[in-house]
């Protein structure tokens, strides 16, 4: 999974702009599930059915990373960008960025003040985005036209993935391509004759705009159940904001409440259960700042039981994004099992008797 992980890490595919994401997963996909299609918003969604009828999982995780836009060019080349998805403009300066251009990827740097010059100015000042600009080296509009850089290019960080100790890694985009791992990796090893019904995967675009690829998505399956993959931001850093609830490499994260869900108790429980059972290392979520898919998957027809598996990590929405490979396993095993012991939706509503 984590040759999976860097080989998605690598690919350019910020908000709106998943495509090249969505062809490597179909490519590698293709054989090992029924069925591949793309919808109209640029969702990729794939079936994959058991040894008889039953049950129906959608289970979903986003393809888009967090990036940039051209928003104009200078006339010196110099690059103004707009922001696609959450930054901290404190991280911004001096980041390495590429831009895909009608002509490749170009690479260039968000630029800043010399420390020779700090003294001219305010360092407690926090420049926000649309103050700051990106630097390909170019000298004039002339030059970066040559370049096939153009207003409304798509930006990322630059791709890169470091093996820090045996089980953590850090680079760009595991905000969600961890998750990408984690469902394709369960869909190869899933065996048909190890679970019954359909397990519908649904690698979702434009989630850290809006959820908007899960709100199309989740009205065209009528789920039994759904579960949503995601990488959650963990507490256990030495910030004095830090509540010490979630921690790098103690277990994939089961969801309790965010800004978006407040995960059905049922499968929640029934998550535990089967982590517990199986000796999986999890930890119960309870995060208000952050919001998956699930708002959305939960939300469809008439209402679906969700739940959400989260990847802990640091340094979330940056260039140096952090997990432990333990967590990303644990978070593939229990989805593993979740699918081969699943209940129709009726076993997780509530019981009024």
């Amino acid at each position: 999974m984590k040759k999976i992980l860097e080989e998605l890490t690598h690919i350019h595919g910020p908000c709106g702009f998943e495509e090249d994401v969505a062809k490597y997963i179909a490519n590698r996909l293709k054989g090992t599930v029924d069925s591949i299609e793309v919808d109209g918003v640029g969702n990729l969604i794939v079936s994959k059915k058991g040894r008889q009828p039953g049950p129906k999982i959608v289970v979903a995780a986003h393809m888009d990373e967090v990036g940039f836009i051209v928003k104009k060019i200078e006339e010196n080349g110099l690059l103004r960008f707009e922001k696609l998805g959450g930054h901290d403009d404190r991280i911004l300066l001096s980041q390495r960025v590429q831009i895909k251009t009608s002509k490749g990827f170009q690479s260039g740097v968000i630029g800043t003040i010399s420390a020779h010059m700090k003294k001219f100015d305010d360092p407690q000042k926090v420049r926000k985005h649309q103050q700051l600009y990106i630097d390909v080296g170019a000298t004039s509009k002339k030059e970066i036209d040559s370049m096939g850089i153009k207003v409304g290019d798509s930006i990322t960080w630059q791709p890169y993935i470091d093996q820090l100790t045996e089980h953590r890694i850090a680079g760009k985009a595991f905000d969600d391509r961890a998750g990408c791992a984690v469902l394709i990796q369960t869909l190869e090893e899933l065996d048909s004759s190890n679970f019954c019904g359909e397990i519908v995967g649904v690698f979702s675009v434009q989630e850290e705009v809006g959820l908007r690829g899960a709100r199309v998505a989740s009205h065209q399956h009528n789920a039994d159940v759904a579960i949503a993959l995601d990488t959650t931001a963990v507490s256990d850093t030495t910030e004095e904001m830090m509540d010490q609830t979630l921690a790098l490499g103690a277990g994939t994260g089961i969801k309790v409440l965010d800004f978006s869900l407040i995960a059905n108790k049922k499968v929640k429980n029934h998550l535990v259960d089967i982590a517990e059972q199986q000796n999986i290392n999890y930890q119960l979520e309870i995060f208000p700042g952050i919001g998956t898919d699930a708002g959305e998957l939960s939300l469809a027809q008439q209402g679906v039981p969700t739940g959400v598996l989260s990847i802990p990590s640091r340094n979330a929405h940056s260039s140096i994004e952090l997990i432990d490979l333990n967590d990303l396993d644990a978070t593939k095993e229990l989805l593993t099992e979740f699918v081969k012991k699943m209940k129709t939706s009726k076993d997780y509503k509530f019981n009024l008797k």
